[in-house]
């Protein structure tokens, strides 16, 4: 099962379209998928679009009744998802907004075939790039990626802001296990939440791949919700608190995470084994 997780605020112009491509491109693969919309307290036509939308569409609406920002959306879509899915299961993350083309999800899912737990859409791979953004905001987010890349680095990624992802839900439900409510910590800092899902997953060991993608900020079809201020703050602070473990919270993630990658390592028991069918020796 393919989860995708599409955090929503006033986003009414945006729905049907995005909905429609989604539909297409998992036709298209033959997948079984599930449309997880988190509507953050949205002041438009968006609920009632959902609505119509779900009537053709697989779709699971998550309500908040006031906008509480990206993070804690974020993390309520999550952690539905973690409930429901299978550890095998797929959980691809996009805006909203029309800027993350669907067609990049095939690609993203062939690249977790080959044993990445977390495969991120980048600008900065080969063939990849970005139309509609002008120079300032450019500038600003190479710059980002690249102060990322040497606080935080992963052999063969450079992209970091993208919130266009997929992930494998098991690596998703390990993290809401190790880290719990501090899965996404900074939740009223803008959209810090995005990069620091990067580092927890990245804490936790997981392999971490990218493929290119073209992002197409000339089809957003609502305002910006990106406060550069609160967000650079937040990603400074993420700096701070995560290139080390810090006291006994820290130490005790560090052991958790320390028992998963034993747990990975370990090799699975033989079919018919007691260890399997649950038969007592």
């Amino acid at each position: 099962m393919i989860y995708i997780l599409l955090p929503a605020y006033n986003e009414e112009q945006a729905l049907v379209p995005l909905v429609e491509k989604l539909h297409r491109v998992m036709s298209e693969i033959s997948a079984w998928y599930r449309i997880v919309v988190v509507d953050d307290g949205s002041t438009d036509d968006t609920a009632r679009i959902l609505r119509n939308l779900g009537e053709r569409h697989p779709i699971h609406v998550i309500s908040h009744k006031y906008n509480r920002g990206l993070g804690e959306t974020i993390r309520d879509g999550m952690e539905y998802i973690a409930e429901v899915a299978l550890p095998e299961d797929v959980v691809i993350r996009m805006d909203c907004d029309d800027t993350h083309e669907p067609r990049y999800i095939p690609a993203m899912l062939a690249k977790l075939s080959e044993g990445y737990e977390v495969v991120t859409t980048s600008r900065y791979a080969p063939g990849g790039g970005q139309i509609g953004l002008d120079w300032y905001r450019r500038s600003v987010s190479r710059a980002a990626n690249l102060l990322f890349k040497m606080a935080f680095p992963v052999p063969g990624l450079w992209e970091y802001t993208c919130g266009y992802r997929a992930y494998r839900a098991g690596l998703v439900q390990d993290a809401l296990r190790i880290f719990g409510n501090k899965f996404i910590d900074l939740k009223g800092l803008g959209f810090t939440g995005t990069l620091e899902k990067l580092i927890k997953f990245r804490m936790m060991g997981a392999r971490i791949g990218e493929v290119p993608f073209v992002l197409r900020y000339d089809q957003k079809m609502s305002s910006s919700k990106v406060v550069t201020s609160i967000t650079t703050l937040g990603c400074l602070i993420l700096i701070v608190k995560h290139c080390r473990y810090w006291a006994s919270e820290g130490r005790r993630w560090k052991q958790q995470i320390e028992e998963r990658k034993q747990r990975l390592r370990e090799p699975a028991p033989p079919a018919g084994s007691p260890a399997e069918t649950g038969n007592a020796v």
